[in-house]
């Protein structure tokens, strides 16, 4: 079983980023929501506050296998503006552990080199920052250790994806089917 860390800035997507939350932990996954504010309440784009599980500070990230950022904005941009955690994106991307990021926070992995020669996707008007990458129109894309999703609307996707990869894709089905998720 892996251990994510999902990190919360002012103006975070809630649906982005409480959807990952609720189904890695439906599935059994150890996953923290972690502020990078300093505070231990956190508001999203659209108002609504989060008590999160740890500050930044209190991070151990020799215990995560997966760091996820949730998009929204001006939520991007700040998980961008932070310093510490982009340095630990940088170290899982370049020790080979899971990174993920859906909506608008696949840029921060574009504008850092990570996505040259990979299939990623982002929201639509985010897509030119994805510097390097093939740029699909997939709900999400997994590329070595690299996930990406496009926004709100594939939520559950992206979700249900980072559950596969840790608990076997037959888990996150059965998951789906028992949130009436896919097909009719």
């Amino acid at each position: 079983m892996g251990k994510i860390a999902v990190f919360f800035a002012a103006g975070y997507e809630e649906i982005e980023a409480l959807t990952v939350v609720d189904i890695c932990r439906r599935l059994g996954l150890s996953i923290d929501m972690v502020s990078v504010t300093g505070e231990d309440i956190v508001a999203g784009s659209h108002g609504i506050a989060v008590k999160m599980d740890k500050l930044i500070t209190q991070a151990n990230f020799e215990e995560y296998d997966m760091l996820v950022l949730p998009g929204g904005m001006p939520g991007t941009k700040n998980l961008e503006a932070c310093e510490p955690l982009m340095a630990q994106i940088d170290a899982f991307y370049q020790a080979g552990k899971y990174i993920g990021a859906i909506c608008a926070a696949p840029s921060i992995f574009g504008h850092r080199g990570i996505l040259k020669g990979r299939k990623a996707c982002s929201y639509p008007s985010s897509e030119s920052q994805l510097e390097g990458a093939q740029v699909t129109a997939g709900p999400v894309e997994i590329d070595g250790n690299v996930v990406t999703s496009r926004g709100m609307g594939t939520a559950i996707d992206f979700g249900l994806a980072i559950g596969g990869l840790f608990c076997g894709q037959e888990k996150a089905d059965k998951l789906a089917e028992g949130i009436v998720y896919g097909k009719a």
